[in-house]
């Protein structure tokens, strides 16, 4: 029964994952502004990537969010190759959306793509190792620090990697442009990382209600457990 339910869990978390990556990655054209931020309309999903990263991290480590992350990366290209195909094909006489109007929404460029994946990839890897150098400092204690921590950390590199690649290696931006939006797409993403710190606590809360609590402190510690005996022997292997 507890390994269903983990099982189950696993592939709960994996569905609200990949759903809310690959939806942020067709929404992000769009462009908002809130005050003084100019954020893509992308950030509605991408917080519960940040989320859902922290809790299979805890419950899953190193392997499970590593697996999701090339999964979905994957899966990103896998829809672009789709659209792309789509874009090809002019749409009918009759059709309510032109194919002007379907390119204008998903013909995102080159560059953005690549940017976007390569941020995605690189500030979930970045997101893991941190977690869990916290996670190995602090043992059970502080949730909030190892998740908020990670995750603050790691979108600094999504930030500039994906503003890098998509605008500045293009000469769409000047270099101090540059500088200012990652500052500024950081800065957003800083505060709402601190705003969610509270969601943390409720997802911890409800995967211990689902599996049950004795269920749920025997997973945390048989992953840390794993983690702590996988950094041991790394480092034995680099002496």
């Amino acid at each position: 029964m507890f390994k269903s339910r983990k099982e189950i869990l696993f592939t709960i978390l994996t569905g609200f994952f990949v759903t809310n990556a690959i939806v942020g990655e067709l929404i992000g054209g769009k462009l908002i502004a809130i005050g003084p931020f100019n954020l893509s309309i992308g950030i509605i999903p991408w917080p519960v990537v940040f989320l859902i990263t922290d809790i299979i991290n805890e419950y899953f480590g190193k392997k499970g969010v590593r697996q999701l992350t090339f999964m979905t990366a994957g899966l990103v290209v896998y829809v672009f190759i789709i659209l792309y195909l789509g874009m090809a094909v002019k749409s009918a006489s009759f059709s309510p959306v032109t194919s002007e109007a379907f390119n204008a929404v998903f013909g995102q460029s080159l560059w953005i793509i690549a940017g976007s994946l390569a941020a995605f990839i690189s500030s979930q890897l970045v997101d893991i190792f941190v977690f869990w150098v916290i996670r190995q400092r602090t043992g059970k204690r502080l949730i909030w620090m190892r998740a908020t921590g990670s995750t603050m950390v790691s979108q600094l590199f999504d930030s500039f990697i994906v503003t890098g690649i998509a605008f500045w290696l293009p000469a769409k931006i000047t270099f101090a442009e540059f500088i200012n939006t990652a500052f500024t797409g950081y800065s957003a993403k800083l505060i709402i990382a601190v705003v969610l710190t509270p969601l943390i606590y409720v997802g911890h809360s409800l995967v211990h209600k689902y599996l049950g609590e004795e269920n749920s402190e025997h997973l945390i510690e048989e992953i840390a457990e794993a983690e702590l005996l996988g950094s041991t022997e790394e480092a034995k292997s680099k002496n």
